[in-house]
């Protein structure tokens, strides 16, 4: 674990430079290879007649900003909700934020034809709320408060509800069913910058309020006891921390669909490396899964080439063992 400030500021550095270099990768590396001059060029000294200027111009460029954004988004998201519910198992896929966000999104298209990217995004921020908050009542023990045990077990049930009937509304749909199957399993592909641009205020007013409730995070981390104890009150924090989930996991499945794990990886990775301090943790999860996601579409396109596996697939096979292991490790700490 890096200990002193120096020490987690170098670290924040080199996460900075591991996501510019995976940036850098999803540029250059595909079905087509593109050299470091010619990714230079493209922007510098654009030629509309040269096939990989027209690749990187108007495919890769905006598809590592999305991947970039989505995996930044739903690190944070992932750790703020591990800190909310005090739970290692915790994640916005898990816990079925992504799928209640998901079915909405399905709804609105298949029962109201809505097809522009500001309505899928209001529509899976409502279905991300909804979700969250069947899964707090769901988890809650009486008095005692939300249970750990009893929020995952309630996600689960929530993400299965959510995902048969999405599954329904598009097989009596085939024509939407085809059209939306890629970004069902997870994708960031094929999407242009206008996608993702009616978000980026509402992700840059999340990550100002993330900054801002790093304090009072860090008191919520050590209990209910404590912090009754300390005379702090958590109901407005929660409220606010929860409100961030919504945003950023929400708007991450209105724009790449559902890709999981990444909630769930990136949070344990920075946490073993700068510690339990949310002022280093959150910028740490922003920097290591915005370079996670960007890496994981990078391998996406040499899994079946020429073909492209959705990057929902790849984040599922890196996180599913990790997901089993950390259950494992936890019964048996119990």
């Amino acid at each position: 674990m890096l200990r002193t400030r120096t020490a987690k500021t170098l670290g924040l550095l080199l996460a900075g430079g591991l996501m510019l270099g995976a940036w850098l990768a999803s540029l250059a590396w595909g079905y087509t290879e593109i050299g470091l001059d010619t990714l230079v060029d493209a922007f510098f000294a654009y030629d509309p007649s040269s096939t990989q200027h027209l690749v990187l111009r108007t495919e890769r460029f905006s598809r590592a900003v999305i991947a970039a954004v989505v995996g930044a988004s739903l690190a944070v998201a992932g750790a703020l909700m591990q800190t909310l519910t005090r739970n290692a198992l915790a994640a916005p896929s898990i816990l079925g934020i992504n799928a209640g966000a998901m079915f909405f999104v399905v709804v609105a298209s298949t029962w109201f034809t809505l097809r522009t990217p500001l309505a899928f995004v209001w529509m899976a921020f409502l279905g991300a709320a909804v979700a969250a908050l069947l899964v707090y009542l769901l988890g809650r023990q009486g008095q005692q408060g939300v249970s750990p045990v009893r929020v995952v077990l309630a996600g689960v049930a929530i993400t299965a509800l959510f995902v048969s009937f999405a599954q329904g509304l598009l097989i009596a749909n085939q024509e939407r069913f085809e059209s939306i199957l890629f970004w069902l399993a997870g994708s960031v592909a094929g999407r242009g910058l206008e996608v993702v641009a009616p978000l980026l205020p509402l992700f840059l007013g999340a990550a100002i309020l993330c900054a801002w409730l790093t304090r009072q995070l860090n008191v919520l981390a050590l209990g209910d006891e404590v912090v009754k104890g300390l005379g702090q009150r958590t109901g407005r924090v929660k409220l606010l921390a929860g409100t961030v989930v919504i945003i950023l996991a929400g708007g991450s499945v209105a724009v790449a669909g559902m890709i999981g794990f990444v909630g769930l990886i990136v949070p344990h990775i920075v946490r073993s490396l700068f510690g339990r301090d949310h002022r280093w943790v959150l910028p740490g999860c922003a920097l290591l899964g915005a370079g996670l996601l960007l890496t994981a579409d990078t391998l996406a396109r040499f899994v079946m080439p020429p073909q492209e596996v959705p990057v929902g697939v790849m984040t599922a096979l890196l996180g599913t063992p990790f997901f089993l292991y950390l259950a494992r490790r936890r019964s048996q700490a119990l």
